[in-house]
């Protein structure tokens, strides 16, 4: 099975950079004008999953609350660490999650559009496997 999460948005060029360059996925693929959106695939090449973002003439209506996040879990602690200091170098700064278990799990971000990411060590995915 395929996975693609796809989103529309009002900035797709700060968006792909955000994905991209800071947060280290990689542009998969693109297009332009198709039946008029224009689009871009982000992820990690050889992987069964990627984010589709698009943007048209339609102005994104972004509804989500507090607890919708995307969580992100970076392979090493060393991983974790330059991720997020990297982060807080482009003046993203992290917030509080209504969830206690991520703020005692990781850090949570702004994206560009507003969605909440959480940047968890991998050792949060062990603890709620076992």
């Amino acid at each position: 099975m395929f996975l693609r999460v796809a989103r529309h948005t009002d900035n797709l060029e700060i968006i792909e950079d955000f994905y991209v360059n800071i947060l280290g996925f990689e542009r998969l693929g693109a297009f332009e004008n198709h039946n008029n959106y224009d689009g871009v695939f982000i992820g990690k090449s050889g992987l069964d999953w990627h984010f589709e973002f698009t943007q048209s003439e339609t102005k994104a209506k972004h509804t989500f609350d507090e607890d919708d996040v995307i969580v992100l879990y970076p392979k090493t602690i060393l991983d974790y660490n330059d991720l997020t200091k990297k982060l807080l170098q482009h003046n993203i700064s992290s917030i509080n999650a209504i969830n206690p278990f991520w703020n005692e799990n990781g850090k949570m971000f702004l994206d560009p559009d507003g969605y909440r990411i959480v940047i968890s060590p991998l050792k949060a995915v062990i603890s709620e496997i076992e």
